[in-house]
């Protein structure tokens, strides 16, 4: 999607604060998928520095939650990539990162960490997008938040985690439920104040995965 957006300045977008350390293994999985999305983003702005940063980022939170040997040849992959100026390959280690990641959990029967993974990361990825199209609105920018079969996975995914009691995860649902008929409109164009709606929800859901409660 990241390339239908035509000419954007990536930099603007670049997230590279380490974000506060936790402990509850779903907070550390959606982080780290909000993680390999910022580093999408790094890779779109071509910044070097802070694609290694969150090379190593991804590694330590993949420790967190007990996948970390998956990750390790991916994490020096990208370093190397990175200092090579070698954008495709830094891309494609950041996909076989995300799979090497749910795979290992799914094969320890982390079925349910692995999809607040992909959740994380898709909250990420929106954010930037309703950002950009924020900023300079198009109809085939909004199009690709086009996505209620999405939503309504999530949604039912997040219902069936009643064990992992943490009140973020209760706040995604909820605000799940806010953007979906947001999204949800048929053939129409997704109007831009419903894409700044979005994005204040997704910025919203963001600062609470990476900062530790006051």
């Amino acid at each position: 999607a990241l390339n239908k957006l035509g000419g954007v300045n990536w930099r603007e977008y670049v997230r590279n604060e380490k974000g506060a350390n936790f402990t509850e293994r779903p907070r550390i999985a959606l982080l780290l998928g909000a993680v390999i999305a910022d580093g999408f983003i790094a890779v779109q702005a071509e910044d070097a520095a802070t694609v290694k940063e969150i090379g190593q980022r991804v590694l330590a939170l993949a420790k967190g939650i007990g996948v970390g040997n998956s990750i390790t040849p991916h994490a020096k992959a990208i370093t190397e990539a990175a200092d090579k100026r070698n954008w495709v390959s830094v891309r494609q280690e950041l996909d076989r990162t995300q799979n090497s990641v749910q795979q290992a959990m799914n094969e320890v029967h982390d079925e349910k960490l692995s999809q607040l993974v992909s959740l994380g990361g898709w909250l990420r990825g929106t954010e930037i997008l309703t950002a950009v199209v924020t900023k300079r609105y198009s109809a085939d920018g909004a199009e690709l938040l086009h996505q209620p079969d999405l939503l309504s996975y999530f949604e039912g995914r997040l219902q069936a985690m009643p064990e992992f009691n943490l009140k973020l995860l209760q706040d995604i649902h909820g605000a799940l439920s806010e953007v979906r008929p947001l999204v949800d409109v048929g053939n129409a164009p997704i109007p831009a104040a419903s894409v700044k709606k979005i994005n204040e929800i997704t910025t919203r859901l963001g600062d609470q995965i990476t900062k530790k409660a006051p």
